[in-house]
């Protein structure tokens, strides 16, 4: 460990022992609970099997390569606890980021659990912390795979949430995910952020249905608070997949506010002509904000697109630049890197 002349401070972290610390766990629960300078713990190539849990603000996490350095975990909302008690969604998390200022690069989240068939939600990554930034990373599970906090304010279908974030107070969080690759089948991408993905590869698995006309997957399931003036924002991305033609949907309303929208997008066959799904609550139609830009290839035509979603105009679209989504109140932004690399 040793501290640079701006007083970064850096860690190496390497599972054959050639670093500080062979378990990033280990690494980050060095930090203080107060940090406020940044902490880099540069990661070697490896396969580690941890679960991961940051909260502690300013620490950036650098792999060594995106393809060779993987943190994994199998934990699954179907798992119990000793006391019979189940993990649900929001425990399932192989990594959890509740803190300010993370900074992800060159890495691979992954949930190995199994598909939500057989094991429920398998949270990759549980992000829930502002300007959170990811670049050049893989997210692999199956459903549910990545988190974009905070939870909603309050449960559908029973009286909590479990999780980390229980009881605490919903703040609202900033997020930017770029030339990331994120792979899963029902509802993948899901939560309440605000979060610009760009230049981001969206893969939709298979699940295998065995009726011919099936839906495979949804994309997103934002939760927007009404309040929020975004929530999910592609640009830019390809949506590739092996799932059946015409069997994955873009999103569907988590919450009945949910803001979707993609830019300039290349959509593969499997992306469904009527491009979103309203949950089977109508009500939501007239809520949601789901909306296209420019999509091109195979699925993304707007010709049979339901609807209650927009199209959107070359005026329209300026709007979602990264400031105007990213910035806030304190002016944040993901293309400033607060951190010293050399």
């Amino acid at each position: 460990m040793k501290a640079e002349e701006n007083k970064v401070v850096s860690i190496v972290v390497a599972a054959d022992g050639s670093g500080d610390f062979t378990s990033i766990q280990a690494a980050v629960d060095t930090v203080p609970a107060t940090n406020e300078e940044r902490v880099i713990i540069y990661i070697r190539n490896g396969f580690y099997y941890e679960k991961l849990h940051i909260e502690k603000p300013m620490i950036s996490l650098i792999g060594e390569s995106a393809k060779d350095t993987i943190i994994s975990f199998d934990d699954h909302a179907t798992k119990a606890f000793p006391d019979g008690e189940l993990y649900h969604t929001f425990y399932s998390y192989t990594v959890f980021v509740g803190a300010d200022d993370f900074i992800g690069e060159n890495m691979t989240f992954m949930n190995t659990a199994g598909p939500g068939e057989k094991v429920g939600q398998a949270l990759a990554l549980y992000a829930d912390g502002d300007r959170a930034s990811f670049r050049n990373c893989r997210l692999i599970g199956h459903q549910d795979t990545l988190f974009t906090g905070p939870l909603p304010e309050v449960p559908i279908d029973r009286s909590f949430f479990g999780g980390p974030r229980e009881g605490a107070p919903r703040r609202q969080s900033r997020q930017y995910y770029e030339n990331c690759y994120i792979e899963g089948d029902v509802d993948f991408i899901f939560g309440s952020a605000t979060v610009l993905f760009n230049c981001c590869d969206i893969f939709a698995k298979n699940r295998g249905a065995a009726e011919p006309d099936a839906i495979n997957g949804w994309i997103a399931a934002a939760s927007t608070p009404e309040h929020a003036p975004h929530g999910y924002v592609f640009n830019e991305c390809r949506l590739l997949g092996d799932a059946p033609a015409g069997s994955v949907y873009l999103g569907r309303p988590w919450r009945n506010h949910a803001k979707t929208i993609f830019i300039r997008c290349w959509m593969g066959e499997h992306i469904a002509p009527a491009g979103w799904d309203d949950w089977n609550k109508p009500e939501a139609q007239p809520t949601v904000h789901y909306g296209e830009y420019a999509s091109t290839g195979p699925g993304g035509s707007s010709d049979k697109r339901i609807s209650w979603s927009q199209q959107l105009t070359a005026d329209q679209a300026a709007n979602y630049s990264l400031t105007r989504i990213l910035a806030g109140a304190d002016g944040w932004s993901p293309l400033q890197r607060e951190r010293a690399m050399e």
